[in-house]
């Protein structure tokens, strides 16, 4: 599960996988954070945005809709009800036997939390496209793509899921990451949470210095490297977070990919930061 081959996929790579006898099933995940409707400016609408120009034969995820619940007590983008989640990946086509692989508009964050989520609830085959859409140098399809039905079943893992208290214990225990950008980390800016700062004990580590220019993963060798820096060694228990469990699973991934093992605190900073009992902590030391 762990390994760089079996968790991120090339554009050439896909091409030739989706020309030979058992091609994936391809989700389409275009989202992106966006405070537009503060401005009074439309929002981010991925499902346009496959519908004007996607990977043939892809299916269109909603993240908002599908691979998360309503936001609220537990966070911006709580886990989805785990029935509608595999009603949800089985319109997109996806079954038990079959690989998956995921992209989003090339930010990355959007198909890794499908990827989580999907490796999280069982299924044994799940791939990002590095780079994303913008990767990809073949045709693009238009309108809507409708999959014949898949057959998986999510069967949610023991392992691998954070909650508040877990967190909080693993940032003494073990090393917690905070994926979001180090200004909103030291709390210096806050556009989206009640309170900015961090979970104590929590270590920077903004998830865009995981990607070069292009977007693309750095090679597996930098970043094991990069997380070696951060206080990660080879029997390191380590957790994720971010505003809303979207970005962090990209880290989950990003690690992955460096061949260590990680979990996601889905509720993130977004229900950390909610519930006024929980300590937070200010300004570039953990603590």
């Amino acid at each position: 599960m762990h390994g760089a081959m079996t968790v991120i996929i090339t554009a050439s790579e896909l091409a030739r996988e989706l020309a030979g006898q058992a091609p994936p099933v391809l989700l389409d995940v275009r989202w992106q954070l966006s405070l537009a409707k503060a401005a009074g400016a439309p929002a981010f609408d991925g499902r346009a945005e496959y519908a004007a120009g996607h990977i043939p034969g892809a299916a269109f995820v909603d993240l908002d809709r599908e691979l998360a619940a309503a936001p609220g007590a537990r966070g911006r983008h709580p886990l989805p009800d785990i029935a509608e989640f595999g009603a949800a990946m089985r319109r997109a086509g996806v079954s038990a036997g079959r690989p998956v692989v995921v992209y989003d508009g090339g930010q990355g964050w959007a198909a890794a939390r499908a990827w989580w989520l999907l490796r999280w609830t069982g299924h044994p085959d799940v791939r990002v496209l590095d780079g994303g859409l913008p990767s990809w140098e073949g045709e693009l399809a238009t309108g809507t793509s409708t999959p014949a039905e898949g057959d998986f079943r999510p069967a949610p893992g023991a392992a691998g899921l954070l909650d508040a208290d877990g967190a909080a214990a693993l940032a003494r225990t073990g090393v917690l990451l905070d994926a979001r950008a180090g200004e909103r980390y030291r709390g210096e800016v806050e556009p989206v949470d009640r309170v900015g700062g961090h979970i104590p004990g929590a270590v920077s580590a903004p998830t865009a210095e995981n990607v070069g220019p292009d977007g693309r993963f750095l090679p597996a060798a930098e970043l094991k490297d990069r997380f070696k820096a951060l206080g990660v060694r080879a029997d390191t228990e380590v957790g994720v977070y971010c505003g809303s469990g979207v970005s962090a699973a990209h880290e989950v991934l990003a690690l992955a990919v460096a061949g260590i093992p990680a979990a996601l605190y889905v509720g993130s900073w977004s229900e950390w930061s909610a519930d006024p009992s929980r300590p937070v902590a200010t300004g570039a030391d953990p603590q």
